[in-house]
């Protein structure tokens, strides 16, 4: 409440004093409307009943009639159900005046927006008679004349009158002057309350039922004629079925609003779950990241064990021999152990006599890959040019030293690329892109590594990517780059324009200022790239 004390009455701006008043009686009309939610739950739940009333209007006039009772409670109502039709432009109704004049099109959301959006094309701040007039303009009311109907005189009330002079005693505990005697000296103002004078002087207005029960009862009663009387009975059936109907729209509209919101909060819950899901899923696949590096760990630590065991062996066979085997040479437990080594080094070589004789029986492949880079170091052992060739042809790559060495370089990891590849498919569950990372490490020896692997693990991998089942070659119009990673055109892009066999000729992207710079390569020297 805004105070104004008489020294500072004249500093106080016109301006500031007014926006106060409206903004007090705005923040009203947004108090009245928040209050129509909780009048709601009080008329859904019956919560009225554990007061002693029978129903919702004998509630509002008992309990809210200070605030405007049941006629009031059913305009703000009214007031809610047209903010709520209104969808978003209900933030525009500020009051539940505004309101009044669109609660006929509450039923029709989209005559009611259309009077809403014309209400404010006339007016930015729209006012009560904004809005009647939009609403008669997007649905007129039409024009009935009513017929010219004599009403009957209206006798005199008929009540009967207190006679004055008379003594009366307060009845009522409740009232200041319980037990104390007065005389009515004056007419009724009312027909609920009488003038009484007391006996040092005061006079004041008492309720009838805080008077003897003889005053209250002849107070109260009331007399009307047949036609009136007749007349009333229907108008109080009517309002009671309005009201039945009114309660029946409300009670309709609420599930309607408690549905919409539990199915809300279900969407919510399902949205949160699936995102807690997903969280799952990507601790699941770091853990499962984690065991693998784990178990890689665990292997190498075996490994390291089995290594230092062995040189352990060696040592403790060296270093206590017998005196007298000594010599010049190792001793007998000595070249037992190496002679252990040497024969399951024996059984992983490749014999050149045996394969002389006959056909090896498998590994074909690591047979003639082992025979190239075996020529390799026979050329460069003999500087035999035949014999490089040779290693060139198996190995496919030109024939010269740097070629066939950067070939050998590359083959060398064609071990380690299946072991990777192969864990990374012995998961249980895996997507592509754990997958790529791994391959994309080999992509230079893919066409190698491909060829080692099994049918069921290369329609593994064509699972989850169709395009990764064979290796593209290269041909005309293949986009393609340097396969030397120390190249500097490992990283351009290039097109094929021609093929000439085992050679293409690449033209590579330059400026648009500038011709395409082409030249021939080998096929083997270049590798595809993708598109983007």
């Amino acid at each position: 409440m805004l105070t104004v004390d008489r020294e500072t009455k004249s500093e106080l701006h016109y301006d500031d004093l007014n926006s106060s008043i409206k903004d007090t009686f705005a923040a009203l009309d947004r108090f009245e409307l928040q209050a129509v939610e909780q009048v709601r739950l009080m008329h859904d739940e019956q919560m009225y009943r554990i007061a002693g009333y029978k129903n919702f209007s004998e509630y509002c006039q008992g309990e809210l009639h200070v605030y405007g009772g049941y006629r009031r409670i059913n305009q703000l109502l009214g007031a809610s159900k047209v903010i709520s039709a209104a969808g978003e432009f209900g933030s525009q109704i500020k009051n539940e005046r505004q309101a009044r004049p669109l609660l006929r099109l509450a039923k029709e959301p989209e005559k009611l927006i259309a009077a809403i959006t014309l209400a404010l094309e006339s007016n930015p701040e729209p006012s009560e008679s904004d809005f009647a007039a939009a609403a008669n303009i997007v649905a007129p009311l039409p024009r009935v004349r009513k017929p010219f109907h004599q009403e009957p005189m209206v006798p005199k009330n008929q009540e009967p009158l207190v006679p004055k002079n008379m003594k009366v005693t307060i009845s009522s505990p409740e009232h200041p002057r319980y037990g104390e005697s007065g005389v009515i000296c004056a007419d009724a103002p009312n027909n609920s309350q009488q003038i009484v004078t007391f006996s040092d002087g005061e006079r004041l207005l008492v309720n009838n039922t805080d008077l003897d029960a003889a005053i209250a009862s002849e107070s109260t009663e009331r007399t009307y004629p047949k036609e009136y009387t007749e007349a009333i009975a229907a108008l109080k059936e009517q309002h009671k079925l309005e009201l039945e109907r009114l309660e029946q729209e409300l009670r309709i509209g609420l599930q309607a609003e408690v549905s919409a919101r539990a199915e809300a909060q279900v969407s919510e819950q399902i949205q949160s779950l699936q995102q807690l899901y997903n969280q799952q899923k990507e601790q699941n696949i770091q853990l499962q990241q984690r065991l693998d590096e784990m178990e890689g760990l665990r292997n190498l630590k075996i490994e390291n064990q089995q290594l230092h065991q062995r040189i352990g062996e060696l040592e403790h066979a060296l270093l206590e021999p017998p005196q007298q085997q000594w010599g010049n040479t190792m001793t007998q437990q000595a070249t037992k152990v190496f002679n252990k080594q040497v024969k399951l080094a024996l059984e992983k070589t490749i014999d050149l006599r045996t394969l002389a004789l006959e056909p090896p029986k498998e590994n074909a492949t690591e047979c003639l890959r082992l025979m190239g880079m075996a020529l390799k170091n026979l050329a460069s052992a003999m500087n035999n040019t035949q014999a490089l060739e040779a290693a060139a042809l198996i190995l496919g790559t030109s024939p010269t030293q740097s070629a066939i060495a950067t070939r050998t370089e590359q083959l060398q990891l064609l071990p380690q690329a299946i072991r990777e590849i192969r864990q990374v498919l012995a998961r249980i569950e895996f997507t592509w892109q754990e997958f790529w990372a791994v391959a994309e490490k080999y992509e230079v020896i893919k066409a190698d590594y491909w060829a080692e692997l099994t049918t069921s693990e290369k329609e593994l991998i064509s699972a989850l990517n169709p395009y990764a089942n064979v290796p593209l070659t290269i041909q005309v119009g293949s986009i393609v780059c340097h396969a030397d990673p120390n190249h500097p055109l490992y990283i351009a892009k290039g097109k094929v324009v021609q093929d000439l066999g085992e050679q293409v000729v690449v033209a590579w992207d330059n400026s648009q200022d500038e011709p395409k710079n082409t030249s021939i390569y080998n096929k083997y020297e270049l590798r595809l790239r993708d598109r983007n």
